[in-house]
């Protein structure tokens, strides 16, 4: 999303780098460029103006101007209003009651159930029992949605009757006597100027208790999406916002306005359509990545690393005796995957503008994997004993020719005795993961 973003910022730090002195004419010129990169991102424009009026005050001044490094100073300057434009600080669900109340709401179409079922599976990893209750009781299947997505997570789904308070306050008074820590509930998509509805959702927020009122903003919708969450904090008074489809091709301008107009965080972000696209909102994170800093702290906790340095140990160890196996490729294959696409992954490296060009080809990686999937647990720890025979059965099984299967065999021994000889120079490439052959 932030790709076009930051690009451009990129480039006004390069030039504010070149001088060795900045004065204040550089400084004002920047932070003009700075507005029009903003303005053009779709952020609303009083927020533009606030910030810029903000980061003036502390960039042109003598502390920045006599530093060692005056361009580092003002990036420096920009970068911390920035978190402080998107939230400051990262915030999480009110959990002090049992359960905590949850309310979903938003507009049709903005991804609520998916998002319900997101959260649901948030919470089932830090080990939280969650209720869903399915009261949209006016989407055709909307009901069946939710429970098929609640069959998926092993998730109770409580649903029944046409009254959708009625539903929400009796999933509340079940999930009570069954301990559930959580309930979410999944709510009709209402138009803010629908005051029929809206009332509804009052009414709802009021029978449950909700500790929390989470809007779900598409971020496709640009300046709609704040507008639509001004409205809604208004008239029911929110909590938080969850942004979804961040992994869309929009300008990025809702993710930056929409904490600064409703004055609620972005408590989450969705930026995909897989359950488990669902991540915790970092302003300082989305600063950095908005400016072209990368963002490996999201990296690493997408990668969930758990018993690292063994694996790294035991990595080494079979890299220096040249025991490495397709095996263990494998798994290396698996992790990444985990970790997204090589495109993501990418994107969340620093100065992530040097690799706008580059092309990563998923499909050689997925034939790797399928070849390898293909082969028998020996044939995978011992390729010695892989015949032409054996070749044609992990072809055909994998979907793929001879050629390919004796290509990555054939890569695999370079790149073992590659890796051996990069030991014995003192490195290990181990540390960052097998590349693909």
């Amino acid at each position: 999303m932030f790709e076009v973003i930051s690009e451009k910022f990129q480039n006004i730090f390069r030039n504010l780098r070149k001088p060795g002195k900045l004065t204040d004419d550089n400084i004002k010129a920047a932070l003009r460029e700075v507005q029009l990169v903003l303005l053009e991102a779709d952020v609303n424009y009083k927020v533009v103006k606030e910030f810029i009026g903000n980061i003036n005050e502390k960039a042109v001044g003598q502390q920045v101007l006599r530093s060692i490094q005056p361009g580092q100073q003002v990036i420096k300057v920009v970068h911390e209003g920035l978190i402080n434009l998107l939230g400051k600080s990262a915030c999480t669900i009110n959990m002090d009651a049992q359960p905590a109340v949850i309310m979903i709401v938003g507009l049709q179409g903005g991804g609520k159930t998916t998002t319900v079922a997101k959260l649901a599976k948030y919470f089932a990893k830090q080990n939280y029992q969650c209720l869903l209750a399915a009261a949209d009781v006016y989407r055709p299947a909307a009901v069946k949605q939710l429970e098929v997505l609640g069959s998926q997570l092993n998730t109770p789904v409580f649903s029944g009757g046409n009254d959708p308070v009625e539903i929400a306050a009796d999933a509340v008074k079940l999930a009570s006597g069954d301990n559930k820590d959580i309930v979410i509930i999944d709510t009709a998509g209402r138009l803010h100027i629908d005051q029929t509805l809206m009332k509804e959702l009052v009414y709802m927020k009021k029978a449950t208790g909700a500790h929390e009122v989470l809007l779900v903003a598409d971020a496709m919708t640009g300046q709609d999406a704040v507008k639509i969450a001004k409205e809604y904090q208004d008239i029911l008074g929110i909590d938080g916002v969850i942004l979804t489809k961040m992994d869309g091709d929009a300008r990025g301008g809702a993710a930056i306005s929409i904490c600064a107009v409703t004055g609620k965080p972005v408590k989450f972000i969705g930026n995909g359509e897989k359950l488990n696209n669902l991540e915790l909102f970092y302003p300082d994170r989305m600063a950095s990545r908005i400016l072209g800093m990368g963002d490996i702290l999201s990296l690493i906790d997408k990668a969930e690393f758990k018993d690292k340095a063994e694996q790294e140990k035991e990595l080494e160890k079979k890299i220096r005796k040249e025991t490495l196996t397709l095996e263990d490729f494998l798994d290396q294959l698996k992790q990444m995957r985990k970790l997204g696409s090589m495109q993501e992954i990418l994107q969340m490296l620093p100065a992530q503008g040097q690799f706008k060009n580059l092309k990563v080809d998923e499909g050689t990686i997925k034939k790797q994997e399928a070849i390898i999937s293909s082969m028998t647990k020996e044939e995978r720890r011992s390729i010695e004993i892989i015949n032409g025979q054996r070749r044609k059965r992990i072809a055909r099984g994998s979907g793929t020719s001879i050629q390919d299967v004796n290509l990555l065999i054939k890569n695999f021994i370079a790149s073992r005795r590659m890796l051996k000889g990069l030991m014995k120079q003192g490195g290990f490439p181990g540390k960052r993961g097998l590349v693909p052959l």
